[in-house]
This record gives C-alpha cells, sequence and structure tokens, in this order.
C-alpha cells in the first residue's frame, strides 16, 4: 500500500529526544509539527487532515501567526527583514503556547497581518483539543519547539513547484507585486531554506515526498484517529 511517505533519514532524533506518542493513561493533546519549504504544500495538507479529522478534535496552530511586531519601524523598513529567519518570529510565546494547550489550558493566538507586516490588536482564541497541529516551514528547525512534539513530519517538494506556489500565494492572498516576491525569494527566501529549512529535514520521523498527496494525508490521519481512540 503506496503511504505517501518516504523513510526519514534516520529513525529517532538526533537531539535526543525522541517521538512518544500518549499512552491511553495520559490526558494530555497530541502535539505534531508539520514542516517543509515555503510552498511545499504543508500548509494543505495540515489543513486537510484537521478537515478529516474534525476541528472539534485537532486544532492548528501556524508558526506564520508568530511573526515580531515591529511597530518602531516604518513600512519600508519592514518591508526589508529577512521575515524567513528564525529570529523574525517569536517561537518562545508559541512554546509557551503549546505548553498551555498541553497542560489543557486555552490562549489567546496572535492575528498578523502580511500586507502590512504588522501584528493586529486582534487574537484568535484556541482551546486545547485532543490533537495539536504546529505547522510552519521552521517549526523543526528550533530545537525547543521540537522537543515539545511526539510526531516530526516534514513535507519536502521541488524548488520550482514551491516558487510558482509562493508567487501565486504572495500576488493573490498578500496583495503583493510579482517583483517583490521574487526579490524577496532570491534575497532571502531560498538562502534561508538552504541554512534553516532543508537542514530540519534530519529530524523528521516522516518525510512527506513530492508535496501534498491524498496517501500522505490518509495515513496521518489514520495514525491520529488510532491515537484518539486508544485515549478513550
Amino acid at each position: 500500500m503506496d503511504t505517501g511517505f518516504e523513510s526519514a533519514p534516520a529513525p529517532g532524533i538526533p537531539d535526543g529526544t525522541e517521538a512518544d506518542w500518549p499512552t491511553g493513561g495520559e490526558d494530555r493533546p497530541v502535539i505534531i509539527g508539520i514542516a517543509g519549504g515555503s510552498g511545499s504544500g504543508k500548509t494543505t495538507i495540515a489543513e486537510a487532515v484537521v478537515a478529516a479529522v474534525g476541528d472539534n478534535t485537532v486544532v492548528l496552530v501556524q508558526h506564520d501567526s508568530y511573526y515580531r511586531d515591529l511597530p518602531h519601524l516604518e513600512f519600508e523598513e519592514r518591508s526589508k527583514v529577512n521575515y524567513d529567519h528564525p529570529d523574525s518570529l517569536e517561537t518562545e510565546l508559541l512554546i509557551h503556547h503549546i505548553e498551555e494547550l498541553r497542560a489543557g489550558r486555552e490562549v489567546h493566538r496572535p492575528v498578523y497581518d502580511f500586507a502590512v507586516h504588522r501584528r493586529t490588536d486582534k487574537t484568535v482564541l484556541v482551546r486545547p483539543e485532543p490533537v495539536v497541529v504546529i505547522e510552519g516551514i521552521l517549526v523543526l528547525s528550533e530545537p525547543d519547539l521540537r522537543k515539545t512534539m511526539d510526531l516530526r513530519i516534514y513535507v519536502d517538494a521541488d524548488a520550482d513547484l514551491r516558487l510558482m506556489r509562493r508567487l501565486r500565494r504572495d500576488i493573490i492572498e498578500r496583495e503583493r507585486t510579482f517583483e517583490s516576491v521574487m526579490q524577496q525569494y532570491e534575497q532571502t527566501v531560498r538562502p534561508m531554506h538552504l541554512q534553516f529549512v532543508e537542514p530540519s529535514k534530519r529530524y523528521a520521523d516522516i518525510i512527506v515526498p513530492n508535496g501534498y498527496n491524498a496517501g500522505a494525508v490518509g495515513t496521518i490521519t489514520s495514525m491520529m484517529r488510532d491515537v484518539l481512540a486508544g485515549a478513550r
């Protein structure tokens, strides 16, 4: 049967942590991390899994929501920030929120406006559902964030496919110009992918090849349902 997966480069996690699914006796959420390059299809996979399992059972937390707010910078200066570097994200707040969800407490996730590169004054209430999925290009590159996860997934895709998807998203959804998207891709997206995102593949328990595929979504969904059934 085609599961839509490749074997990870090496079983286990090199930094000393290992995937440890909660047993039926543990009353805490299952934490799953889904990483991959910009435009790889990881968001589509994460959203498809949430839809398949049910949003009353699974909650999706996107790393992109945690970009640092930079109110002291003018728009032109904010536009030049390297948003593909780990330092651009307030990962420490995300980790705190994951720990709160793991303890059974609600959190208020920030809302980020990509058109103006600012965090808004709105938040989204996130409840501690049985499964928490963390999604983002850099979620496997951050050691402290990795340690919160029970399962780590990396979505792989060719660079040309990722670029086309990024162009479509940023121009249509984020109201950016073709020139600005390509400039950002050349100056920060590609270099940061090679420096941080691609190397984080080594920490994955599972690698999904060729971006989004139905087999991978079906297998991840089945795994979640099995764990949830065992926890009841």
